[in-house]
């Protein structure tokens, strides 16, 4: 499965499911707004990769990449 670490900069994509095995920090994605259905686009990465900030929503949210790993994407063009 694809996940948000596998999109290059400035693709986008729908997002599937999230795996994080920590229950606090799968609601804290879905607070954020990384639920399935929602088009996300990686926007910004950090001179060291990591963190890296991600569109959705009409907002901008830097992810660790021990965080992104978790949120299962699908392409747009598929």
């Amino acid at each position: 499965m694809k996940t948000l670490l596998n999109l290059k900069l400035n693709d986008q994509a729908t997002i599937g499911h999230i795996s994080h095995p920590d229950a606090d920090m799968k609601q804290r994605l879905y607070d954020l707004g990384f639920y399935p259905g929602t088009t996300v686009k990686k926007s910004l990465i950090s001179p060291k990769s990591d963190p890296i900030a991600y569109r959705l929503r009409g907002t901008t949210i830097a992810l660790r990449n021990s965080d992104a790993q978790y949120v299962e994407v699908y392409s747009d063009d598929n």
